[in-house]
């Protein structure tokens, strides 16, 4: 589902809001998650599931054009995990 899908899913289910203001409602939300993940807090949605920052360290790696070592940098990747609720849906 895209971020658009989302939006029409939305509009479809609440006629009292425009498609703007859903547009704006589900913008927000994405970005106040992205914020705080940014901070590095965690962003916990009950039901559904859990965003956090994880640590990648550096390591030695491979242009694979090239094929010359190179070093990677350290960096922070976003994580995803399933709440319980979700995964019993999926497995259903």
């Amino acid at each position: 589902m895209t971020k658009s899908e989302l939006i029409e899913s939305i509009a479809a289910k609440i006629t009292n809001f425009s498609r703007k203001d859903i547009e704006i409602i589900v913008d927000t939300v994405f970005l106040s998650m992205g914020e705080s993940l940014s901070e590095g807090d965690k962003v916990e949605i009950r039901g559904f599931g859990s965003f956090k920052i994880k640590r990648r360290e550096g390591r030695q790696g491979r242009n694979p054009k090239s094929g010359e070592s190179i070093f990677i940098d350290s960096k922070k990747v976003p994580f995803f995990k399933a709440g319980k609720e979700i995964r019993e849906r999926i497995n259903k």
